[in-house]
């Protein structure tokens, strides 16, 4: 037993860029055929053609994760393609700002959509086919922000809550049928939309240190090190894990009131 994904059909979503591209990879390299769904064409065929380079099966499906129709099709595409589907692993997102006062409802319809309704939709048109193949696993991403919240993100936190709802909720109703479903919670991870989030800042570097210092490890982490913990879950070694919150965060939910008070408040040595 091992994290060997031959003759395995792999769907990731986001899968052109961030901790989906890392997963792309990941999979591929352990033997997997891949299916990269992503709205961002150019970067999608980017990542398609970096997974020809080295020969490994691969496909890109550009798609609309919030949209009914297009999972729809494009989950027939990849069943098509590819014969059936193992592994899913519901990864597409975004990250906005705003409180409950400051935000529009375009605004909420927009991060709920992306992020929450886009796994609801992909793991409804996708789990009937994991069936037919005698089951699977789903990991879906969420965030140390599922069991936790920063100010000023009231869509993407209530979103990334509900992402753990939602893994347990599928985890529970398909158990019989041999699916597990698992919910990673990423701390900070040095991905493109962090460097977006960060240049909101008039300082972004000073950003960027600041997420370093959060963590135990003093340092943000990879999408490699999420993308290897999210092929562990899918694979026969975590055959009796399911239901589960899986922290990759660098110990970022570890420390009483965070780095900065264990380094300089109660129980300091400094």
């Amino acid at each position: 037993m091992d994290m060997d994904f031959t003759n395995k059909v792999v769907m990731v979503t986001g899968g052109a860029s961030g901790i989906g591209r890392a997963c792309v990879r990941e999979f591929a390299a352990r033997g997997a055929a891949v299916a990269i769904v992503d709205r961002d064409a150019q970067n999608g065929h980017e990542v398609l053609a970096e997974m020809r380079d080295k020969t490994y099966p691969a496909d890109y499906f550009n798609c609309d994760v919030a949209v009914a129709a297009e999972v729809e099709q494009m989950t027939g595409a990849v069943v098509s393609r590819f014969g059936g589907i193992d592994v899913l692993v519901n990864n597409a997102g975004i990250q906005r700002y705003g409180t409950v006062v400051s935000l529009s409802e375009r605004e909420w319809d927009e991060v709920l959509d992306a992020n929450l309704k886009s796994a609801f939709l992909v793991s409804k048109y996708a789990i009937p086919h994991m069936i037919a193949r005698g089951g699977g696993a789903i990991v879906i991403t969420g965030s140390v922000q599922s069991v936790m919240a920063q100010r000023n993100s009231a869509h993407y936190v209530a979103s990334k809550h509900a992402l753990l709802g939602l893994t347990r909720s599928i985890a529970l109703d398909f158990g019989k049928q041999n699916i597990r479903a698992n919910c990673v919670l990423p701390g900070t991870i040095d991905t493109p939309m962090l460097h977006w989030a960060a240049s909101l800042d008039s300082d972004p570097q000073r950003v960027i240190q600041a997420c370093d210092a959060m963590h135990i490890r003093g340092r943000i982490g990879t999408p490699e090190e999420v993308a290897r913990v999210i092929a562990f879950l899918s694979s026969d070694l975590a055959s009796f894990v399911t239901g589960a919150a899986i922290a990759v965060d660098g110990g970022l939910l570890v420390p009483v009131g965070g780095m900065s008070f264990q380094e300089s408040g109660t129980g300091s040595t400094h």
